[in-house]
């Protein structure tokens, strides 16, 4: 498991955009609003992809060693 902070997510409606963008990516995920964090269940190519979706929606994703 890997956790992608998400500073700049601030509300339902950035969760609900997130979820549908990572769904469609066919990714093992969960999404916390009040951590403001996305943790991924999978590869290092899951991370990449989770990350590049996450910035192609405007946010700034910031992987957690």
């Amino acid at each position: 498991m890997t956790t992608i902070k998400v500073p700049d997510m601030m509300c339902a409606h950035c969760v609900e955009r997130i979820t549908n963008a990572l769904k469609a990516a066919d990714l093992a995920f969960t999404v916390s609003l009040e951590e403001k964090a996305v943790t991924i269940d999978g590869c290092q190519n899951c991370v990449k992809t989770a990350v590049s979706e996450l910035e192609d929606l405007g946010f700034s994703p910031e992987v957690q060693a």
